[in-house]
């Protein structure tokens, strides 16, 4: 690959486009890729300043940089993330540096401690190490979790023309387990409450009960890491998005930030139904185009964007009966000493608790918990000799837990009167107090950090609203529970013609892979041909040599800010 000095050019907004992706998050931006690289015009509209929705970190005094959502991945060599950038021609370009492969995530428990490491193997030796007494009813779990998996890889998940009979019989343990609950698989091998927990530790990723935490669900999280390890984004999560913004401006489509779309516009269809002619932005300017991918908050979609003559009414019942995933705050933190003499690469799960199920008591009665779960992650850690986050000789540190999204607890007051709830004393000393809690118990890991503290601030579910206008201020999409997962979500292509649903309320889900992967069937359903299975027979879109990425002086923030209609243009 010949390098090439990088300077930052900003294409026209095309006209006319044949695509508008709705959402700049990893699905709408590896939508837009894939379906720019296949030759369509795409225009991505973003309300927001920077392009990557949960992927994207922010920088405090051009000293600081903090990851927002992607803090660890797998599937980078040879899994499904791996095959979706492989499929853009990105491999080369993008760094995964690896956590440690003998504890990539370490669970703490009040009297327990876990590491889990790269490989079934080697993660079931260490359960039965750990749970002697319980090693056949341990067997028998994880063994439902990878085979269900070994199947999926082989098979699939069905659709609409799958052959059920053969389906059944190539993949049983999917058809016997895979809507049912957690709770369910454990219950029916007696497994102990410890021993639970330890195979839950992971829960966070997806913030969903153990009773309604289907089995295919939690098998896909822990093998997404035991199958080929665990991994970071070298440079952080923006890296990401910034390649992607890359390659979509290099064939010709447009990513525009500060475009919040207002409204989808629709016609009647001679039988009835309805289709897409268009959108319209905040302000009034509207856009002519007849295919829309909306990849934001699936209520925002149905029951806010679209006019409500247009959505058919079991959709409108279906979603607004859909629960949202519980919502998180984090704690941001930079540091003046090197985190690496305290903790190595790995992600620490603090569990306050073996009842997994207690931490979503308070968040249903909209409390707060007294003694919250704690999930650590440091970029500085996991990406060690980086010079972008933080100044040299200090560290970041980001702190994580759930939390309830209602505004009553957070001492917001939401009267027309009161003053914008970032400014009211109510919700400032809530977040302190939050903000204390998880510093107590990271000091309990780390030692002390109080006195280190540089910078310190914190979202929460208000300032997730805030950036990407989630329901309930949920970065997780709806929750991924029984009764609202797999086939009884949303197909990708709506009854309304030219709409197609995308982000992480759609079948394939949330985190870094769900939003990747639903973006190329998001693709694939707009081109009408299965672009996944393109992939994985080794199909490159696109002509690679023509990206700037990456090269000198490429910086991955400055190519997915301020893309506002304004911005220097070619």
């Amino acid at each position: 690959m010949t390098e090439v000095s990088w300077e930052r050019v900003v294409p026209p907004v095309p006209e006319n486009p044949d695509v508008v992706i709705i959402g700049s998050g990893l699905s709408g931006l590896t939508a837009a890729a894939y379906l720019a690289a296949n030759g369509k015009k795409v225009l991505v509209l973003e309300q927001y300043d920077v392009a990557g929705g949960c992927s994207q970190t922010f920088r405090r005094k051009n000293e600081w940089q903090f990851d927002v959502g992607l803090h660890y991945i797998g599937g980078v060599r040879t899994g499904e993330i791996g095959r979706i950038i492989g499929g853009l021609g990105l491999n080369d370009r993008i760094e995964f540096p690896e956590l440690d492969p003998d504890g990539f995530d370490t669970f703490v428990f009040p009297d327990l401690e876990f590491k889990v490491p790269k490989g079934w193997d080697n993660y079931v030796g260490r359960l039965v190490e750990t749970f002697p007494d319980e090693e056949e009813g341990l067997r028998a779990v994880t063994d439902v979790m990878r085979n269900m998996m070994e199947e999926l890889r082989e098979v699939g998940i069905p659709d609409s023309d799958t052959d059920l009979k053969e389906y059944v019989e190539k993949a049983p343990t999917v058809v016997s387990w895979g809507m049912r609950s957690m709770t369910d698989l454990f219950d029916e091998h007696y497994l102990s409450e410890r021993s639970r927990a330890v195979l839950l530790g992971q829960a966070g990723d997806y913030a969903t009960p153990p009773s309604r935490t289907p089995v295919t669900l939690h098998s896909g999280v822990v093998d997404h890491y035991l199958h080929e390890g665990a991994f970071y984004v070298r440079g952080g999560g923006q890296e990401m998005a910034g390649h992607l913004v890359d390659l979509i401006h290099t064939y010709g489509g447009r990513v525009r930030t500060h475009a919040e779309v207002e409204r989808i516009l629709t016609e009647e269809t001679g039988s009835g139904g309805y289709r897409v002619t268009g959108v319209e932005l905040a302000g009034g300017e509207e856009i002519a185009t007849e295919s829309v991918i909306a990849t934001g908050d699936i209520k925002h979609l149905f029951l806010e964007l679209l006019d409500p003559e247009a959505v058919p009414e079991d959709i409108r019942n279906t979603v607004d009966g859909y629960r949202m995933a519980t919502p998180l705050v984090t704690v941001y933190l930079g540091l003046d000493f090197d985190i690496t003499d305290r903790m190595p690469a790995t992600n620490y799960w603090l569990h306050s608790r073996y009842d997994q199920e207690s931490y979503y008591e308070p968040v249903a009665a909209g409390e707060f918990d007294a003694d919250p779960p704690v999930y650590i992650s440091s970029a500085s850690a996991k990406d060690p000799g980086h010079e972008g986050h933080a100044p040299p000789g200090c560290s970041t540190l980001e702190l994580m837990t759930w939390a309830t999204p209602d505004p009553a607890a957070w001492g917001v007051d939401e009267s027309e009167e009161a003053p914008k709830y970032s400014r009211q004393d109510g919700y400032r000393e809530a977040k302190q107090k939050i903000t204390d809690q998880l510093i107590d118990r990271a000091e309990e890991q780390l030692g002390e950090l109080r006195s280190h503290i540089l910078w310190e601030e914190a979202a929460s579910p208000m300032t997730q609203t805030r950036y990407t206008l989630s329901s309930g201020g949920s970065s997780y999409g709806i929750e991924l529970a029984t009764d609202q997962f797999g086939p009884l979500r949303l197909e990708y292509r709506t009854p309304i013609e030219g709409l197609t649903l995308g982000g992480v309320s759609s079948r394939r889900g949330h985190g870094i892979l769900g939003a990747m992967a639903g973006g190329v069937e998001s693709a694939s359903t707009v081109l009408g041909r299965s672009l996944r299975t393109e992939i994985n027979e080794g199909t490159v879109f696109g002509d690679p040599s023509q990206l700037t990425s990456g090269a000198e002086g490429w910086d991955a923030l400055e190519a997915c800010r301020k893309l506002q209609e304004k911005a220097l243009r070619a």
